[in-house]
């Protein structure tokens, strides 16, 4: 209703029949209401009475006040309860004069019949539901109340306080406190709990009992009790004063059903985790977890039932004993699905943080976009640490569990924090896809580190390794102690071809050299065609588009450009983020049907195909290895999207021999590369050992390095020299270089030595992750830019963070060198000299002069990728300043994700050394423009993860300003507004966004409760002494 009102819901109804009502109500007063009535279908229907069991309506089908607009619009109802109130006084006068006869009085309801159970046998009773005074002795009330329940079976949303308007809720509310107070004057010693269980019974028998019945009550009454009822207010008084002062208290919003959802989830939560606690053969609603996670997986992954595979792993004695886990199989063989039921069995059953890590950026991202739904839906975080996103230490969540999806370099710098701060054991489990990369350079060596610090620091923490590319088991297993399953089950069948000339052979493995002859290939070229094609890679493609999928993967980003000229679209390391995005997103949808693309795909992204054909059998100019050979020919015949899969190998006639090796040897094995990455392997290894004091002297170093994977396959590795030799070799090389600081004694007297200590220069090369080859020269660097720090602008600081390895690769135009540095104004041209490039080198190299004078050329190609840098924070588009350095776009977008990687890592490195405080504030800016390189109105949509710089600008133009906004959005608004977007991105989208605002705002909570905390360690007495 207008005008401030109490609104009253009520149902349609004709005029006659409302008339009708009102007069029937009018002639009430002095007589027994008859029983309830059913609402008329009709103006001309006479009115039936009630059955004897009518459903139970609540207030959103017919209004408390039935057929009046308000009680204020028409004072019969208020009348109705002044005579009965009247009655009710007559009755209990006559009723206390002859408390010693037995008399029955009938009573019969308003608007419906409410029994009442007491736990006395004499007691007074208001129900204010049924309008009602009633008397009930205690044997005629249980033996009602038996017969009824045992017809009567309560639903769970079958409540009557719940599906009442509010201001109803606080007349009862009203009602209980004035029979309290009536109960206190009268001497009564009952509690004012008891009379709240009471009026709970009352209600509740209520919403089973409310038809229109006739009983017979009796009772007595006690003169005080009479006595202190007269001086009661009035109930017409009291009704219509209660129900004007709460008329706008508002209905909760939160809806019975949802509740009950809530509690249920609650409940098998609770349930799994005992569960899980006592490794029971009886593993829960769905595997030890509540059974919406199945309905989740059917609504976000339409999942609806696991292979069998999948469900003799998850229910492994190994993993109910808790044990670590190793399990092999091939590509799309759904390996991910049980360590995401694996995570969340941890997060939700056992309460504990998870740390996943992925090998790339791009797939970090992915599952982040993915996991995010799963998060909001089931209460816990999902927090991205890749490239320079991410906390140090992450923040101690005290009420929600979090889920950390890091890249391999990432998860690293996270487990260090972890063990500083003491809190490694908070992490339940640790996850890591493509184990296989234990294998390969630096990167294998991070990942070994990280797991290597888990085992040793943590007891119960479990580590769970997958992968499809695994041979040498019994080292992992040895190396993380852990149970191995494999399984070769593949939902899609993969076949394999081999293309000779013209002929196509299957990969048989029981064939005498590995291949049988299938079919000989006769397309009909015109000569023209033939020169440019003579593969025939034309007709193996059109076989299958535009039907189906294809992608083909070249050697070089340059063969793949030629071949992409020649039939399709392509994609490679050459191209954007941006690009890479939107290329992926059309070739999922079945927008693009063929892709030419570099091996770097094959790990990178999951983009399925019907057929994947090889080009030639080389990566660059390296001949292909098993491994690589089974990931690029995994991309064929994905589950869910086709139901075959093929996969065809170009070869040329004299590598046919090595491809009959290749297709018939086994995988290569997985080998440790800490002795071999030296500076990013085993020296950086040790280096935190000491300064996580995880172990501080030779011997404590040396037992922890028999626990890593090259102190298993160390005699394999290292035949010259020991285990011990190589320690001690590294840790000299350490405190040679001013990283550590201790004497180093000879091996017999290890047991006599003493403990080394990190220097604070090796504190700040590990926490700052930097690698130990130029610790040295970032030191100076950062050392020297102190004495003449440029900051007109932000050139001076882009070359401090230029990446010092990205240098090697860089081979500078002398003339765009010389027209960028022109173009600069007179102080930042002084950045050049400060750093040690003069403009007469400049100079004299663009017009081909000779130079007498050395410069470094590692610091003259770092100031040429600083003005690439500059040029990008000034345009914000990578096509131009591709354009204007001649660069390709894949190189130029690899050189800006590195410099922000590389600016985090310089402000951690900074942060350690406090004659470097002026930096913090400065790269703590820097980085954020580094790592999204957008206008500032842009960063804060594109901390969402799968939106990137075109999403970002459609949603900003959209109205999509905040992340509030979009955390906010409908899903299919976005659809309809945003071009291009599918449901299930806007559906992700929106998901992130609600994550990433749900996680900052955790934060600033626990921000606050960590303020307010009383010290620990401040005396009983001072705390009680202050105000």
């Amino acid at each position: 209703m207008e005008g401030g009102g109490p609104a009253v819901r009520r149902r349609s109804r004709s005029a006659s029949a409302r008339e009708r009502s009102r007069d029937r109500a009018r002639s009430r007063g002095a007589c027994s209401p008859p029983a309830r009535k059913r609402p008329s279908s009709g103006a001309g229907e006479e009115p039936q009475p009630a059955p004897a069991s009518p459903e139970y309506n609540n207030d959103s089908e017919e209004d408390m006040f039935g057929d009046y607009d308000s009680f204020s619009g028409n004072d019969s109802l208020l009348a109705q309860f002044d005579n009965m109130e009247q009655e009710c006084i007559q009755s209990i006068d006559l009723t206390s004069c002859t408390k010693n006869m037995e008399e029955k009085a009938t009573v019969e309801p308003a608007f419906g019949y409410l029994q009442l159970q007491n736990a006395k046998s004499k007691e007074l009773i208001f129900s204010a539901a049924g309008n009602i005074i009633g008397f009930k002795t205690e044997e005629e009330s249980h033996l009602k109340t038996t017969s009824e329940q045992d017809n009567r079976t309560l639903e769970p949303g079958d409540c009557f306080l719940d599906d009442l308007p509010s201001s109803q809720l606080l007349y009862f509310e009203e009602m209980n406190k004035t029979l309290v107070d009536s109960r206190k004057s009268s001497g009564t010693k009952e509690s004012a709990n008891d009379m709240n269980s009471c009026l709970d019974k009352m209600l509740n028998q209520s919403s089973c009992h409310h038809n229109a019945e006739h009983t017979k009550i009796n009772n007595e009454l006690s003169p005080s009790t009479t006595s202190n009822i007269s001086k009661r207010k009035s109930l017409k008084d009291h009704l219509k004063n209660t129900m004007t002062g709460n008329a706008k208290a508002q209905t909760p919003q939160v809806s019975r059903t949802k509740q009950l959802k809530e509690a249920v989830l609650s409940e098998e939560i609770c349930v799994a985790k005992k569960t899980i606690e006592t490794s029971s053969v009886d593993i829960g609603p769905f595997y030890g977890l509540p059974s919406k996670v199945r309905d989740l997986l059917v609504q976000f992954r339409g999942i609806e039932k696991l292979y069998e595979w999948q469900h003799t792993c998850l229910t492994l004695e190994s993993l109910q004993q808790r044990k670590n886990l190793i399990y092999s199989l091939p590509t799309s063989g759904g390996k991910t699905l049980v360590a995401e039921i694996l995570i969340l069995q941890e997060l939700l059953c056992r309460q504990k943080d998870v740390l996943m890590v992925l090998p790339y950026v791009a797939i970090v991202q992915e599952k982040v976009w993915a996991l995010s739904s799963f998060g909001i839906e089931l209460g816990f975080l999902v927090e991205e640490y890749a490239g320079s996103k991410g906390r140090f230490p992450p923040i101690k969540r005290r009420m929600k569990k979090s889920l950390y999806i890091a890249t391999i370099e990432k998860g690293h710098s996270l487990v260090n924090s972890l063990i500083e701060t003491g809190r490694v054991g908070d992490l339940g489990l640790v996850v890591v896809d493509e184990l296989h990369m234990l294998g390969e350079g630096s990167r294998g060596a991070t990942l070994e580190m990280i797991l290597a610090k888990i085992l040793y620091t943590s007891k119960t923490t479990q580590i769970i390794g997958m992968s499809a590319t695994l041979n040498n088991v019994g080292d992992l297993q040895q190396f993380l102690q852990a149970e191995y399953y494999a399984n070769n089950f593949r939902p899609v069948e993969l076949k394999e071809y081999v293309k000779i000339q013209d002929s196509v052979y299957e990969v048989d493995n029981k064939a005498e050299n590995g291949l049988t002859f299938s079919r000989l290939l006769n397309f009909k070229y015109s000569s023209n065609l033939q020169k440019m094609d003579p593969d025939h890679l034309i007709a193996l493609v059109t076989e299958v588009i535009p039907n189906y999928s294809c992608l083909v993967f070249c050697s070089t980003k340059k063969n793949c450009e030629n071949v992409a000229e020649m039939i399709c679209k392509y994609l490679n390391n050459g191209l954007t983020s941006d690009e890479r995005k939107r290329i992926e997103e059309a070739y999922s949808a079945g927008v693009l049907c063929l892709l030419t693309c570099t091996s770097t795909l094959a790990a990178g992204v999951n983009l399925p195909a019907r057929r994947v054909i090889l080009r030639a059998p080389y990566v660059a100019t390296k001949f292909l290895k098993k491994n690589q050979y089974k990931q690029m020919i995994g991309r064929a015949g994905r589950a869910g999207i086709d139901n075959a899969g093929e996969s065809i190998l170009i070869v040329q006639e004299k590598d046919k021999h090595l491809v009959q090796d290749l297709v018939n040897s086994p995988l290569e094995n997985c080998y440790s590369n800490l002795f071999l990455e030296f500076t990013k392997g085993i020296q950086s290894l040790l280096l935190s050992l000491v300064g996580l004091k995880i172990a501080r002297n030779p011997e404590e170093i040396y037992h922890f390095m028999c626990g890593t994977l090259f102190g298993v396959q160390q005699q394999f590795l290292s035949k010259e020299k020991s285990l011990s030799d190589i320690t001690r070799e590294a840790l000299g090389c350490l405190i040679e270089k001013g990283l550590l600081k201790g004497k180093m004694t000879c091996e017999k007297e290890q047991k006599s030595q003493s403990n080394l200590e990190i220097t604070q220069l090796g504190q700040a090369t590990y926490k700052g992750s930097i690698d130990l080859a130029y610790c040295d020269a970032l030191y100076r660097d950062l050392k020297k830019g102190l004495e003449g720090l440029v900051l007109e602008s932000c050139l001076h600081l882009l070359y401090l963070t230029t990446p010092y390895d990205m240098t090697d690769h860089c081979r500078p135009d002398w003339m765009i060198y010389f027209r960028q540095f022109s173009q600069l104004n007179s102080v930042e041209q002084k950045v050049a000299a400060i750093v040690g490039v003069p403009e007469s080198f400049i100079t004299k190299k663009a017009s081909g002069q000779a130079i007498k004078k050395d410069v470094d050329n590692g610091v003259v190609n770092r100031l040429y990728l600083s003005f690439v840098l500059y040029a990008l924070l000034k345009e914000t588009n990578i096509w131009n300043v591709s354009e204007k350095f001649n660069m390709s776009r894949g190189y130029v977008q690899n050189l800006l994700n590195s410099a922000a990687s590389f600016a985090s890592c310089v402000l951690h490195f900074s942060e350690e050394l406090e004659e470097f405080w002026v930096y913090k504030a400065l790269l703590t800016e820097l980085t954020k423009r580094l790592t999204y390189c957008v206008k500032a109105e842009l960063i804060p949509l594109m901390e969402v993860a799968g939106v990137l710089e075109s999403r970002a600008k459609q949603l900003y133009d959209s109205g999509y300003k905040t992340l509030a906004h979009l955390a906010n959005a409908d899903p299919e608004t976005l659809v309809k507004m945003i071009e291009h977007l599918s449901r299930r991105q806007a559906r992700q989208i929106v998901s992130s966004a609600k994550m990433l605002l749900r996680e900052k705002a955790e934060a600033l909570q626990e921000e606050v409760e960590e303020l307010l905390k009383v010290p620990t360690d401040t005396s009983e007495g001072l705390l009680t002494t202050l105000p």
